[in-house]
């Protein structure tokens, strides 16, 4: 049986309401049958200086989701060795799941910044780009990007717009570093996690 299935891909180191967020607006927009919630591995975008195990990212991916019959966690891109690719995480998918329909969802950033990555051709064949517009300002330039993509690379792209959520990883890693609240940045559970394990304060988690 055919499924709608939406991909959240993202270091979540941690993951954050805004990220719930996008993840609800994009299902209930797209009439997504599923979201699957994706930790990165080695991404060669990133450096691993401040990022948490993988094992511990999934975890509190695992907590944040937990309660809701939509949302899934895959291990996928932590299991895969080396440094991991959005392009051949899409291969895999497709082979595996071949009559989904995948929607990658993303920020305007990664629309903007698409054609620097590995093989985006791949990307955009082998997924809809469902990305997000928060603010009016915002949706010309990347509508103008999306058309181009469209018809270079005969892309499905589509902008979704959704509300403006004024929350980031990196800005919960600096409040815990400065011993700052951040409550209510993350799920109750999520926050729990963090603080028991003492995330985010101390190098010890590092991967």
């Amino acid at each position: 049986m055919s499924k709608k299935t939406g991909i959240m891909g993202g270091t979540f180191n941690p993951i954050h309401n805004g990220h719930l967020l996008l993840a609800e607006e994009a299902r209930e927009f797209l009439n997504l049958d599923e979201v699957i919630f994706m930790p990165s591995g080695n991404s060669y975008m990133k450096s691993a200086a401040s990022i948490l195990k993988g094992e511990m990212r999934a975890r509190m991916v695992e907590l944040a989701i937990s309660g809701n019959p939509y949302y899934l966690l895959s291990r996928m891109e932590l299991e895969r060795k080396g440094p991991t690719y959005t392009c051949d995480t899409l291969v895999q998918l497709k082979n595996s799941y071949p009559e989904n329909e995948f929607y990658f969802i993303a920020g305007a950033d990664t629309l903007l910044t698409l054609e620097g990555w590995k093989n985006p051709e791949m990307v955009l064949k082998n997924c809809i780009m469902a990305v997000a517009v928060r603010g009016m300002g915002a949706e010309s330039r990347l509508r103008q990007k999306a058309d181009s993509l469209m018809r270079r690379y005969q892309a499905d792209i589509r902008l979704l717009p959704v509300r403006y959520v004024d929350i980031s990883s990196s800005e919960i890693r600096q409040r815990r570093m400065e011993g700052r609240s951040i409550r209510y940045m993350v799920p109750e559970n999520v926050f729990n996690y963090i603080v028991q394990n003492d995330l985010f304060c101390n190098s010890s988690a590092l991967r």
